[in-house]
């Protein structure tokens, strides 16, 4: 749904009304200052799930210790026959 530029006028008709002249330009400043926190905090949030995502797939895979077992049991019944 598109917004009608006849509803931001009223918008900022009404916050002119309530808030003044005199205090927009701080709301301005206030509402930057949480965007940017916001921005930075979405920023890390994202770098520490790539990070934690690398980190994880960097470890090399476990190996099948049930294979590993029953090839060492293979070569020493081998040897003890020898």
């Amino acid at each position: 749904m598109p917004i009608h530029p006849l509803w931001i006028v009223a918008l900022l008709v009404i916050v002119l009304i309530i808030f003044g002249p005199g205090r927009l330009p701080e709301l301005g400043s206030a509402a930057g200052r949480a965007m940017r926190e916001f921005r930075k905090a979405t920023s890390e949030l994202t770098n520490e799930v790539t990070s934690s995502v690398n980190a994880t797939s960097a470890t090399p895979p476990a190996t099948n210790s049930t294979s590993e077992n029953a090839a060492k049991s293979t070569e020493s019944a081998s040897s003890t026959k020898n």
